[in-house]
């Protein structure tokens, strides 16, 4: 079988249930901007994949990565096809809460905004919290004008968070000096 199909060169593409949509549609949008995340989140686990004492986070990302794929088909659900996709189960959810809370009380507390950099994989946090933000406003746009599964908004909003405080334990990880805004 062919990568290529040929039937999307007219601009249009399926999604779920065999709706056919401009690939400018909301949704499209959406659920790309989530595969773009996936790209950086498996990217930051590489960077962290090279060393040892970071594979707990590399296993998180994992799950995190596997989570990305019921978001984005979440997002690609088209007419009539709600049930073909399993929402996300509320422990997703919660395991980012409880991995945000735990990451959270493990670095000092901060009155001023960060810097991004000091060291890749920080960085790289930076990217996929900014990424992921992007992805949740295009999913609200998706939302109010076809209505998504509120899972997907939750999920994303936290997740920005896991990335951010992600960013903060491995500043301390790599013992790199966290830069904070002062105007």
């Amino acid at each position: 079988m062919k990568i290529y199909t040929k039937q999307g060169d007219g601009g249009m593409t399926s999604l779920i249930g065999g709706e056919r949509v401009f690939k400018t549609d909301l949704r499209v949008e959406a659920y790309g901007t989530v595969d773009e995340l996936s790209a950086f989140t498996a990217m930051l686990a590489d960077l962290l994949r090279k060393d040892t004492q970071a594979q707990v986070w590399v296993n998180e990302l994992n799950r995190i990565l596997s989570q990305m794929m019921t978001i984005e088909a979440l997002l690609a659900v088209g007419e009539g096809a709600a049930e073909k996709v399993q929402p996300l189960a509320p422990e997703a959810i919660a395991w980012l809460e409880e991995r945000i809370d735990t990451m959270q009380a493990a670095v000092k507390p901060l009155t001023k905004f960060t810097i991004p950099g000091g060291h890749p994989a920080v960085s790289a946090c930076h990217i996929c919290r900014t990424v992921c933000r992007r992805a949740e406003r295009a999913a609200l746009r998706a939302d109010h004008e076809y209505g998504i599964d509120p899972s997907v908004k939750a999920w994303l909003n936290r997740l920005s968070d896991y990335f951010y405080l992600l960013g903060r334990v491995l500043t301390e990880h790599y013992q790199i000096e966290e830069v904070l805004w002062i105007p």
